[in-house]
């Protein structure tokens, strides 16, 4: 039983200043965390009991599996991840630091790297596969703006598990068994959730997917139809491109005079008075970009063509790209390359030049553009991708639209925001190989291994359900991860009330009920009625006046709908509420 007499907690009136969301303000009002630095927080007694609810139900549908926990250090020397290439993959998100005899160490963003050591030094024939493990472990991630309270921190709680297997079909299996263990995991921690098709990033591997919570507050933008069951964040997203066309079916190109056109606003006024009907959306934009390899010295000049009518996202080229850093070229990047004319650029001249040009699948084999000239003053019309360039390949590249089309059916489909709670790859033989991981098939000869990895974010977890579950007065708390299940609250000063608050309490915890028992003498009702609804656990049970009458308020706090009970039945009508 949890006393607030003697409870470590302390509910806050007014907002932190520097709460930005639902779940960051009601996390610290309500005393379940504390902030100590931007991204670090302290988890207090309430906190704590949500955190490791969540825990719990990740470690049974992992044992469930069949997964073995295991538990890593968090400080890993810097020679593991260099031989992995995620020391500089990792760039300035890794926590770097050295120790009295000036060795590099870091401290764990992820442990592909110690599980597939871990796998290598104890495994050694195809008998001992499949095999799954997890964990469940701080991690530690630099990030540049860590933001929202617990939602994206410094420090975090994660769950990651790892499988190990002799064939690609024995990766889908289990693949497969870890998909269908977090749909039993956010579904029992009553989640609203979409399951979308993602890109794997600096992690390497194929066949990804990620949990994400709809909400308002979600940093992930991802889209779904409006028709079938695609949905896919928006690094990952695929719309429905135009038909292709036959490159010769176009006028040849026409180079115009396009004095003071550098924008493509002013090139379609331009291309109207000179006699053109042109719309933006008929315009190729060539936006120059720099990139960065892992490790390497020097930025690259890269170009991305686009429609003139959409814009380039690039968060949605970077998750793309990852491990390679990707950002807007400044004028000291143009000015390496004289051949590209700001304002004027076009793809014929580019492979000339030497500079990568992608294009947006939205840019169809076949179709004809009004682009730059590569010239002062000059655009250039019916520039036919396949006939007067040919790009370095296609990548997605513009910013998604809500209306934009499906590629599997063809509807429209809509923008949402959300969480992301878990995330699923099939990494393939890539750290594999990294580290020799092999075993001896049936008949002696080594067999790579291949490998999936699994992630679930056990304190994201918490904030999440804030935010989907939270109302105007405080937290709302699924029962399964809630810190009790019922709050009991005594009102008054009446020694009689307490006594009957007393006995309930011992009923009810005799009967396994967890309870948060409000037994604070000298606080008044309207105080612990707040705290009550600010806390969020399910059913709030009240003695107080009733009490002259016999009866004990029970209170379900999501609905508010309240009823009279008999004393005398309280307890069981209370166990019944917890159990339904």
């Amino acid at each position: 039983m949890l006393r607030l007499s003697t409870l470590f907690l302390r509910t806050l009136r007014d907002d932190p200043a520097d709460a930005e969301v639902p779940s960051h303000k009601l996390l610290v009002r309500a005393g379940y965390v504390r902030r100590v630095a931007p991204g670090i927080y302290s988890w207090l007694p309430l906190g704590v009991i949500v955190q490791e609810n969540v825990a719990t139900v990740v470690r049974e549908e992992m044992n469930r599996i069949g997964s073995q926990e295991v538990h890593f250090p968090a400080l890993i020397p810097r020679e593991i991840f260099e031989e992995s290439g995620r020391w500089a993959a990792y760039g300035d998100t890794l926590f770097r630091l050295k120790d009295r005899k000036d060795v590099d160490y870091l401290l764990a963003p992820t442990h592909e790297e110690l599980f597939t050591l871990l796998v290598k030094g104890e495994y050694s024939s195809y008998k001992d596969y499949p095999l799954a493990l997890y964990q469940i472990q701080t991690k530690y991630r630099d990030e540049a703006r860590p933001r929202a309270g617990i939602l994206r921190g410094r420090e975090f709680v994660m769950k990651d598990s790892y499988s190990f297997d002799i064939s690609h079909e024995g990766l889908e299996k289990s693949y497969r068994a870890h998909r269908d263990a977090y749909e039993r995991i956010f579904s029992r921690l009553g989640f609203d959730y979409r399951i979308v098709f993602a890109v794997s990033g600096a992690m390497g591997g194929s066949a990804s997917e990620e949990f994400l919570a709809p909400a308002p507050s979600g940093e992930d933008t991802f889209v779904q139809c409006t028709n079938c069951d695609y949905a896919a964040n928006t690094e990952a997203v695929e719309i429905a491109a135009p038909q292709r066309h036959d490159p010769q079916d176009h006028p040849p190109q026409q180079v115009l005079d396009t004095p003071d056109t550098p924008t493509i606003d002013t090139l379609v006024e331009r291309m109207r008075d000179l006699g053109h009907d042109t719309t933006a959306a008929a315009t190729l934009k060539n936006v120059v970009l720099r990139t960065r390899a892992p490790g390497a010295d020097a930025w690259e000049l890269l170009v991305v063509g686009v429609p003139g009518d959409r814009e380039v996202d690039l968060k949605r080229l970077a998750g793309q790209l990852e491990p390679v850093v990707v950002e807007q070229a400044g004028p000291e990047d143009l000015a390496t390359q004289p051949g590209l004319v700001k304002g004027y650029i076009g793809p014929q001249a580019l492979a000339d030049l030497k500079v990568r040009y992608l294009v947006d699948p939205l840019v169809v084999e076949g179709s004809a553009w009004v682009t730059g000239a590569n010239a002062e003053g000059k655009h250039a019309a019916d520039v036919v991708r396949g006939r007067d360039f040919t790009p370095d390949g296609e990548i997605g590249a513009v910013e998604i639209r809500d209306g934009d089309r499906c590629a599997r059916c063809g509807s429209p489909l809509e923008i949402a925001r959300g969480i992301e709670l878990g995330h699923v790859f099939q990494l393939g033989e890539t750290y594999a190989k990294t580290f020799g991981l092999t075993a001896l098939d049936q008949n002696g000869k080594p067999v790579t291994i291949t490998m999936g990895s699994y992630g679930v974010g056990v304190t994201r977890a918490v904030a999440a359900l804030a935010e989907q579950t939270f109302d105007e007065k405080g937290l709302c708390w699924p029962r399964i991860i809630s810190p009790a299940d019922v709050h009991l609250v005594a009102t008054g000063k009446d020694d009689t009330v307490f006594a009957a608050a007393e006995t309930l309490a011992a009923e009810l915890e005799a009967a396994g009920v967890r309870v948060l028992f409000d037994d604070r003498r000298g606080v008044s009702p309207g105080v612990k009625f707040k705290d009550a609804e600010l806390i969020g656990v399910p059913t709030i049970a009240i003695v107080g006046k009733g009490l002259a009458d016999g009866t004990i308020e029970v209170r379900d706090r999501k609905s508010d709908e309240c009823r009279d009970v008999p004393v005398a039945d309280a307890a069981q009508a209370i166990v019944t509420a917890v159990r339904d």
